[in-house]
């Protein structure tokens, strides 16, 4: 009996398909490496008056440097957060944003004009304040989390449908206390409503940095472990998984990555969407060790492209968060009715 024959450019199991979709994944790193590099150099060269390597360069290009800064950190908590949500859920088509955190983003800016007006959104920039959001929207995720998935009937389904409710609840307060502003707090707030780099400070970078850093080499390391629960909750306890308290971290972490992302820039609802899907279908794998680069990456380019196309070639860098979410929103509607695998 003569032997059976691999499939050329086969190499057993592993996490790609063959040595092609190996090296392809390789190639499509290294494109998107060179892409943030670029657009990174772009943003602090272009349109810099000074010689290029000039003392007078250098410090128009720190200036500018912490929006790339703040562009890297949202494209990292954006990413890793909805890869680890979407794994967590079993599901590839919601985003941790249907957990509420725009929702309370934009009720606690409404609640301070509303109480305090103009004044208020000032009240609310500091660093103490900046910690302030992220502790209060990490906590009543915490609390959704312990509540809904600690009991004897709690599950994820019941508290996907918690969090649009809870959210759905605060944008209607939210536009209720709008519909009472003056014209004038109305279009200052209007500014906050929408995810922008200028919105960050980088008084807060201090903080934001190492709690992005901690909680996404903790995602990163629980990489293996998300590959198993992407099996489902029956196959991961099977083998001897934690089903519910792996669960429970992954969301923790990815509370932790959102909360600062909203509370630097403010919501961006449809960037982790985005940025997830585009890296599902670059990566072609199932391991959370090789989609993660991938998303991150995908992410930086995304934001720091629009930011550089919008910027120096249409001047209309304020709309760029616009761009991203009907983009995202229509990615969203195409994953959505598309048929066949997401």
């Amino acid at each position: 009996m003569s032997p059976v024959k691999r499939p050329a450019g086969r190499h057993g199991a592993g996490p790609f398909a063959s040595s092609w979709v190996r090296r392809r994944y390789w190639i499509v790193l290294s494109v998107l490496v060179v892409l943030a590099l670029g657009f990174a150099f772009g943003l602090l060269a272009w349109d810099n008056p000074m010689p290029v390597g000039s003392e007078g360069f250098w410090r128009i290009a720190e200036l500018r440097a912490t929006s790339v800064i703040v562009m890297a950190i949202v494209a990292f908590c954006q990413a890793l957060a909805t890869v680890g949500f979407q794994t967590a859920t079993n599901n590839r088509i919601i985003t941790p944003s249907i957990m509420g955190f725009e929702s309370l983003y934009v009720a606690v800016q409404t609640g301070a004009v509303y109480f305090l007006g103009v004044t208020g959104l000032v009240s609310l920039q500091g660093l103490p304040q900046f910690v302030l959001q992220i502790a209060i929207m990490v906590g009543l995720s915490l609390a959704l989390y312990g509540w809904l998935l600690s009991g004897k009937y709690g599950n994820l389904q019941i508290m996907l449908l918690v969090g649009i409710i809870v959210g759905g609840g605060l944008g209607a307060v939210s536009t209720f206390m709008q519909r009472l502003l003056t014209p004038s707090e109305f279009d200052i707030l209007t500014a906050k409503m929408f995810g922008s780099v200028s919105n960050a400070d980088a008084s807060y970078l201090p903080v934001a940095i190492p709690l992005c850093l901690v909680a996404g080499v903790l995602l990163w390391t629980s990489a293996r472990r998300l590959n198993i629960i992407a099996l489902g909750r029956d196959a991961s306890m099977n083998l001897g998984l934690h089903h519910r308290f792996e669960i429970m971290r992954v969301l923790l972490l990815v509370s932790v990555l959102m909360a600062v992302s909203t509370a630097l820039v403010g919501p961006m609802t449809f960037l982790g969407f985005l940025v997830a899907t585009l890296a599902y279908q670059a990566a072609n794998t199932y391991d959370h060790r090789y989609i993660f680069p991938i998303a991150v990456l995908v992410g930086f380019v995304v934001l720091s492209g629009a930011y550089f196309v919008m910027k120096n070639i249409f001047y209309a860098q304020g709309v760029v968060s616009i761009i991203i979410e009907i983009v995202g929103g229509s990615v969203f509607l195409f994953v959505i009715l598309r048929k066949g695998r997401l």
